[in-house]
């Protein structure tokens, strides 16, 4: 039996919400919504990115072999965006093992995501 339930939202823990919003605004272009000192909600479409505070946050480490979600995104341009959003604070693991197919980064507090040409 299946709930069909309706994804609204995915919440990213993190140290500093606000910051980490703005920081996935930059990416996506989505507009912050609610918002107060412990979480942020980015997007207003059917589906939002949300950022909640965890008090002594620690982000995940790469490689691991424990799993981790991530996010994947579609540019149009690929290494434009990577040096975009390098400039915007996210970092580039040595660790990419996507090949030419897509790149992982790390936003400021160590979630990672991949980026692949749309």
């Amino acid at each position: 039996m299946a709930v069909h339930a309706e994804l609204t939202a995915i919440t990213i823990d993190c140290a500093d919400p606000r910051a980490l919003a703005d920081f996935y605004r930059k990416l996506t272009g989505w507009d912050i919504g609610q918002a107060d000192d412990d979480f942020v909600q980015l997007g207003q479409g059917t589906v939002q990115l949300a950022f909640q505070r965890i008090a002594d946050y620690r982000g995940p480490s790469w490689p691991d072999a424990a799993k981790h979600a991530h996010l994947d995104f579609s540019v149009t341009d690929l290494e434009s965006a990577v040096r975009e959003l390098l400039a915007a604070g996210a970092a580039k693991p040595e660790f990419q093992p996507g090949g030419d197919q897509w790149t992982v980064l790390a936003d400021p507090e160590g979630h990672l995501f991949c980026l692949a040409s749309a």
